[in-house]
């Protein structure tokens, strides 16, 4: 078919060069040990760079704090096995050097022959998706108000009222703009807080737990395993013997 023969005739340099159009999306590939082989224009400035010539050949060791560039080259390694990462949301650096929120979204890279080369992703500040997405403050609210009070107890209804909306149209919201439902974007604010809490702190799985806002430490670890793949006690002592 005529389309099939004008994909053979694009080639892939021009394919990824249209990430450098999109300019609140960060997009990097990687070889299957981690270090960047190309990468967009909006990742070079926010790792602070003004050429891909100073990116590529560096890791997230490079750009990252090291409890940090360990979660994501954990992630990798878990991507380059076969599992895909979609719509995480996950703490990072901002392009001022305070720790912001983003969606992120990993896979597997593959070479012609179907073995695995490494990994590529893309990632989009939380703020930017609801400033570029929604249009208007409905969203933007719950969102703020679930940041600053996770460790609270917190009902949709409670952001429904935040939101000035009815729950019903709260949750419409959510899932069309972040692929999730409003408990869900609580449940992992609390969880990637838990995990900086367990590289950051000394205190107990079962303390750390109820910090953020959890009244079970069984769920608690149960849902952390779900999202980042091991324990909570197991993912410490694998974090602390690295750094």
């Amino acid at each position: 078919m005529k389309y099939k023969s004008v994909l053979e005739q694009v080639s892939t340099q021009q394919i990824i060069a249209v990430f450098d159009l999109i300019s609140d999306i960060i997009f990097w590939i990687k070889d299957e040990s981690g270090y960047v082989v190309h990468c967009n224009r909006e990742f070079i400035e926010h790792v602070g760079c003004r050429s891909l010539h100073q990116v590529i050949g560096r890791s997230d060791l490079d750009f990252s704090p090291s409890y940090l560039a360990k979660n994501y080259m954990r992630d990798d390694k878990r991507v380059l096995a076969g599992e895909m990462i979609t719509d995480r949301l996950e703490l990072n650096i901002g392009k001022s050097g305070e720790l912001v929120w983003f969606t992120t979204s990993k896979r597997a890279l593959k070479g012609p022959n179907g073995i695995v080369i490494g990994t590529y992703g893309v990632a989009r500040d939380l703020k930017e998706t609801v400033k570029t997405l929604s249009r208007m403050d409905k969203l933007n609210k719950p969102v703020e108000y679930i940041k600053n009070n996770y460790s609270q107890p917190i009902t949709v209804e409670q952001l429904a009222e935040v939101a000035s909306l009815s729950v019903s149209a709260l949750e419409r919201r959510f899932k069309k703009y972040l692929e999730k439902t409003p408990m869900q974007f609580v449940r992992e604010v609390r969880l990637e807080n838990s995990r900086r809490m367990l590289v950051e702190t000394q205190s107990p799985v079962s303390e750390i737990a109820y910090r953020v806002g959890f009244t079970s430490h069984s769920y608690f670890s149960r849902h952390f395993k779900d999202m980042f793949g091991q324990l909570p006690a197991s993912y410490r002592d694998e974090v602390q013997s690295q750094i």
